[in-house]
């Protein structure tokens, strides 16, 4: 039988792995044996903010790298072996970097992690949210258990 989404977007935070691990695990009930799993991860754009001055000269290149890095490590632990996987990395505003793959993987379906609800994002943390508003394409939210 074939699947209803063939390019699954899991965007997930290397720093949060409990909720990124349930972002993968709901993206896995989507896929099916023809899919790709589309894992991304974003690196904040810090260069050119008064904060990117606080920062080496090099700092974005190393930090992309080490984010690359991290990736295919939570891929090799968190992806079922078998699975067709590509890891996509994203440099700047979070929510808009997520949409950019979104389009250059031709994603139909992006499934995104959002933290409990605090009184100022009462439903949807500020990235998620903007995703489910902005998105050309279904979004799943998984709720952070």
């Amino acid at each position: 039988m074939s699947s209803l989404f063939k390019h699954i977007l899991a965007c997930i935070d290397l720093g949060d792995v409990p909720t990124s691990a349930q972002v993968i695990a709901a993206a896995m009930e989507t896929v099916g044996a023809d899919d790709t799993l589309h894992v991304f991860t974003a690196v904040p754009d810090f260069g050119r903010s008064i904060v990117g001055s606080f920062f080496p000269g090099d700092y974005e290149k190393t930090a992309i790298q080490k984010a690359r890095d991290a990736l295919h490590g939570f891929i090799d632990t968190h992806v079922p072996k078998g699975t067709r996987v590509q890891a996509v990395i994203g440099h700047g505003n979070i929510y808009e970097e997520i949409l950019v793959a979104a389009d250059k993987v031709k994603a139909d379906l992006i499934v995104i992690g959002s933290h409990r609800p605090e009184l100022k994002d009462y439903l949807l943390g500020p990235n998620a949210a903007r995703v489910v508003r902005h998105a050309q394409v279904s979004v799943l939210v998984v709720r952070e258990r």
